[in-house]
């Protein structure tokens, strides 16, 4: 058994352990690098990576999750880092706020903002589920509409361009998991300025969070391990996302939400973010118009 999952090690770029649907057994999923090159921002839902299934009969028992390095077979690990967009990567409060006012005034409804911001990191739908609202779907329509008129109240977090671009200096591929749709995900990244290795929004397949459907996919995207994975975000279901993904998890302090427990590692800043994962600031020219 262990000399077939060292093969696979061997002939894959990466790979990663899932349990079986009703978790009798485990699944390997080998990623292999397609022949054309990565692109460096790719919000389509198609992954650069094919799956490869070995037969979880033919499985150590005791092999989850388990990267490349841990097996022995030499290779080589890809750390990335996953960011959550709303209270992580952007402050969209105001944007949110003055969305849901016009959901209200639409619609005749008296669920405060701050109902609705408890749910966040939610799907829509979902978020109307749990609020006892039954027109999902005209309401989103209004919500997305609003949103996109009051997109230019959004602001990129301080020091948040500089972590990114700092982690992307050390090496770290990039990515982003939401519950935005990609059309609104999108044009909040390109004012970042950093290029993305994959951004996972509601437009794709799977569940929405706290499944860890679009976490899953993310990683198919970056062909990277669990265990080489940190997701930051800051509401409750992130954590528990990344947790039912198999991901380490940071909870942003300066976000939205509270961690749940006792045992999540909170990053109070952005900068902060920085000494937990161990990644140096990256350097400035002393004279602005060079670079280092």
């Amino acid at each position: 058994m262990k000399t077939n999952l060292c093969l696979v090690s061997v002939m894959a770029d990466s790979r990663t352990l899932r349990p079986t649907e009703h978790e009798t057994g485990k699944r390997v999923l080998a990623f292999i690098r397609r022949p054309e090159a990565t692109v460096a921002f790719r919000p389509s839902s198609f992954p650069l990576w094919r799956p490869f299934i070995m037969p979880p009969e033919s499985l150590p028992s005791d092999s989850y999750p388990v990267s490349g390095s841990e097996a022995g077979c030499g290779s080589v690990v890809r750390r990335s880092l996953l960011f959550d967009l709303d209270g992580v990567l952007v402050d969209t409060r105001p944007v949110m706020e003055r969305a849901w006012y016009a959901v209200q005034e639409a619609h005749g409804l008296d669920v405060p903002f701050e109902a609705y911001q408890e749910h966040l990191g939610r799907p829509f739908d979902d978020i109307m589920g749990l609020l006892g609202l039954a027109n999902a779907e005209e309401i989103h329509r209004t919500y997305a509409e609003a949103s996109a008129a009051a997109s230019h109240l959004a602001r990129e977090f301080d020091g948040i361009t500089g972590v990114l671009h700092s982690a992307a200096a050390a090496g770290w591929s990039l990515g982003v998991v939401t519950s935005k749709p990609l059309s609104r995900t999108n044009p909040l990244l390109e004012r970042l300025g950093c290029p993305f290795a994959t951004v996972r929004g509601l437009d794709g397949q799977g569940r929405g969070k706290p499944a860890p459907d679009p976490i899953l996919l993310a990683l198919v995207d970056l062909g990277t391990d669990p265990a080489d994975v940190t997701y930051v975000g800051d509401m409750a279901v992130d954590q528990e996302a990344a947790r039912r993904a198999g991901v380490s998890y940071i909870h942003a302090g300066w976000g939205y939400g509270r961690p749940i427990g006792s045992s999540p590692v909170v990053a109070e800043s952005p900068k902060d973010l920085l000494r937990l994962l161990g990644i140096s600031a990256a350097q400035t020219p002393l004279i602005e118009g060079g670079s280092l």
